[in-house]
């Protein structure tokens, strides 16, 4: 496995970006390639780990250290197949996962060494594209059932790849004008740019997806209309009511959800035009709440407009440096301080700062009705994270985005359908399946917000199920096989692999 002792001898090389200053003047994804002799070093490192943890701590399971020795040894189209058999988007992930395979990882015991998985992964993807590997797979018998997935984000794609290869019909719908949901129009170019995902988009029409866009189910088509249709329904619509901020002044004129902004400002690149529109950041003093990736977004997007100051605050208190053994010892996800990509382009420019243990406590308007100042406190330590008396002060906000998490999935599809609706917790031993049968549920909209490999291996495992239940309607056996029915929670480990994609 990899270079005999090669940890000790080859250093971590991390990701590296382009400059924080320079990429601001633009929307192109910032990402930096390494040279294909760095990538086989960072395969090399892999360890012939008795019991590795890396898959672990990777919901889909991926099989990280076959594909680090088979970039090592050179052998990058093996590599893809080894990858492509649990990953469906190993260039989303590639480019959006937090990697906590790397947090799992057994070099991790040393904090700061693990193995560079994430990049390896997605220089095996891109040099699958450039080499003609990444081709349609159509299946080669069809079963004459038909699918609908609702919702064209990552876990309804996963879904709709997997159910087509097992030879079903299968017509995903969305909403928007075109498909990759939240990393679509909530995630920024410069992250991900979005031939990405229409390259992908074009792989599932080859195998025979029909994508259907701009079609609001609920509105456009009714559950009902969709049941006398499809054999068997998939929702993936995501977690899409946004958490609001209950304190005085939020009426206000110039406070918007964090997505409101990010889906003006992602058509705004795709059209070509990112002149300022109507959320703009352009020219104002702008304010997010919420210390998480949406809000490092909006403050990635509002230094790109131009902004004269943002400000990110978070409510819960700066995470240590590094590793808290007490509370989150290896390999679980270290909860520690990580400096955002935006923060370091605000710093570099002088025009971004981050607070923690901020509470807003009121806002207050101009003449005009739009916002101007926002009052905060200090935030007790813990729950409920009341304000600290004598600790106010104000912040100037001519524009106020609210980054604070989504609740649930908008309910009126869910009415539509008749669904029971549980905790988000409530979860474990999963079928998949709603309170009505054939209809089954993935990724956002079923556990809750959560991350993009959660959102793929709840596509695939969906679909899995969808499969199984279409087999027994046509007393035929399941053509997704794999993994158990139970991938034990939100902190368990995942269920299987479909090992035959």
């Amino acid at each position: 496995m990899g270079e005999l002792g090669g940890f000790l001898k080859i250093e971590r090389s991390n990701v590296k970006y382009s400059d924080a200053s320079e990429r601001l003047s633009n929307y192109e994804e910032f990402l930096v390639p390494k040279p294909v002799e760095e990538l086989r070093e960072q395969g090399a490192r892999c360890m012939d780990c008795g019991v590795p943890f890396c898959h672990n701590g990777c919901p889909l399971g991926n099989l990280i250290p076959d594909w680090n020795d088979l970039v090592f040894r050179d052998r990058w189209q093996d590599a893809i197949r080894q990858l492509h058999a649990t990953n469906n988007f190993p260039e989303f992930t590639g480019r959006l996962c937090p990697a906590p395979c790397e947090a799992a990882c057994v070099l991790e015991i040393r904090e700061g060494d693990a193995v560079t998985i994430k990049q390896v992964e997605n220089s095996i993807i891109d040099t699958a594209w450039e080499n003609g590997w990444v081709v349609p797979e159509p299946p080669s018998v069809e079963t004459g059932r038909k699918v609908a997935v609702i919702g064209g984000g990552p876990a309804g794609l996963a879904a709709a790849q997997q159910l087509r290869r097992a030879g079903h019909t299968v017509v995903l719908f969305e909403r928007d004008e075109a498909v990759g949901g939240l990393m679509r129009f909530g995630v920024p170019d410069f992250k991900i740019e979005k031939w990405v995902i229409e390259r992908r988009a074009d792989q599932l029409r080859a195998e025979g997806v029909d994508i259907r866009t701009g079609v609001d189910i609920g509105v456009d088509v009714t559950a009902d209309q969709l049941q006398e249709e499809y054999d068997a329904i998939v929702l993936s619509t995501g977690s899409r009511v946004p958490r609001d901020l209950d304190v005085p002044g939020r009426e206000l004129d110039g406070i918007h959800p964090a997505m409101d902004y990010l889906y003006v400002r992602n058509r705004a690149v795709a059209a070509g035009d990112v002149s300022p529109k109507e959320i703009t950041a352009a020219g104002k003093n702008v304010v997010v709440i919420g210390g998480g990736d949406t809000g490092a977004d909006c403050v990635g997007n509002s230094l790109r407009e131009g902004a004269l100051e943002v400000i990110q605050l978070e409510l819960l208190p700066e995470p240590p440096s590094s590793r808290p053994d007490d509370r989150t010892p290896w390999p679980l996800w270290p909860q520690k301080y990580r400096l955002s990509y935006a923060m370091e382009e605000g710093k570099a420019v002088e025009k971004a700062e981050q607070d923690y243990s901020i509470v807003t406590t009121h806002l207050v308007g101009n003449e005009s009705g739009g916002v101007a100042e926002l009052h905060y406190a200090s935030a007790a330590p813990a729950p409920p994270f009341a304000p600290v008396e004598g600790t106010e002060g104000v912040f100037k906000a001519d524009l106020v985005l609210l980054a604070m998490g989504f609740l649930h999935p908008e309910p009126g599809l869910l009415d539509q359908f008749g669904l029971g609706k549980d905790p988000r917790g409530n979860i474990k031993a999963p079928t998949y399946e709603t309170s009505q049968p054939g209809v089954f549920a993935a990724g956002d909209c079923r556990r809750g917000q959560s991350l993009i490999v959660w959102a793929i291996n709840e596509g695939r495992q969906a679909a899995r199920m969808a499969d199984r239940y279409l087999s027994t309607l046509a007393g035929a056996e399941p053509a997704l096989v794999g993994g158990g029915d139970a991938d034990e929670g939100p902190e368990g480990p995942p269920a299987k692999a479909n090992p035959g994609l």
